[in-house]
């Protein structure tokens, strides 16, 4: 069922190419006569609103009972595509580390299928707070990286320990979880 947090968990998935777009293809025709700059802003433009769709489609899901099915596939997937987006253009630009890059990337996919196996099994594992936490700080990392902004680099191996702590959290979670 295609309600409004639905529409907006499948606008952020079509917002995540067009970010990399402006992320990767600098030299494209497209963008001639444009300076670097110029870029970045669009890029960071279109994750500050394609957060902003994270942040409503799961409040109007919430509050106004729009729960689906689909809902629960498109947003992670959009939420992972956006991440993805940005940290793969950032790390072809040579603005973030590929080391931090690799584990939080690791992380994010490997917890995925543990989620995907803890449903199979009747488990639920809900997002913790420091699964929470993680997000708003990558999303943090991320704009300040796309802005090219003092202290970026620090701010994106502060989410890559969160990362990795959220994950270890997930993982004692699905071990002492029972099957509904």
């Amino acid at each position: 069922m295609m309600n409004l947090p639905n529409f907006l968990a499948s606008l952020r998935i079509g917002m995540a190419p067009l970010m990399f777009i402006f992320l990767v293809n600098r030299d494209s025709i497209f963008f001639e006569g444009l300076h670097v700059s110029w870029l970045d802003y669009f890029a960071a433009l279109i994750f500050v609103l394609a957060s902003a769709t994270d942040f409503f489609d799961g409040y109007i899901a919430r509050n106004w009972n729009q729960k689906t099915q689909l809902g629960a596939i498109l947003d992670p997937l959009a939420d992972k595509m956006l991440t993805l987006a940005a940290f793969l253009g950032l790390m072809m630009i040579d603005r973030a580390n590929p080391w931090a890059i690799f584990l939080i990337l690791t992380r994010e996919f490997f917890i995925t299928g543990l989620r995907v196996a803890a449903v199979s099994e009747g488990k639920d594992i809900a997002a913790s707070m420091a699964g929470k936490v993680k997000t708003v700080l990558q999303m943090i990392a991320i704009g300040f990286l796309l802005m090219n902004w003092p202290f970026a680099e620090l701010l994106l191996w502060i989410a890559v320990a969160l990362t990795l702590y959220s994950g270890y959290e997930y993982i004692i979670g699905y071990t002492k979880k029972e099957v509904k």
